[in-house]
């Protein structure tokens, strides 16, 4: 998810997409511990998507200006 795409999305969108990339992220993890894990690079961008979307809340928060990439 580019973060263009997440500055997009509402607080509430913001909110469900992070609930969706948690349980995501908690089930790469369980595979992981099982040894079913087949796309070891899934857990690297999970953790970048969840990091994005708490940026921009952090930022929709306290009013941020948004910085485009150059």
């Amino acid at each position: 998810m580019k973060a263009e795409d997440v500055r997009a999305l509402s607080p509430d969108q913001l909110a469900d997409e992070l609930l969706k990339l948690k349980k995501e992220q908690f089930n790469l993890r369980f595979q992981k511990a099982t040894g079913q894990l087949e796309n070891t690079a899934r857990s690297k961008q999970i953790r970048r998507d969840i990091a994005r979307i708490k940026t921009v809340q952090t930022d929709k928060r306290t009013g941020a200006p948004v910085q485009k990439a150059k």
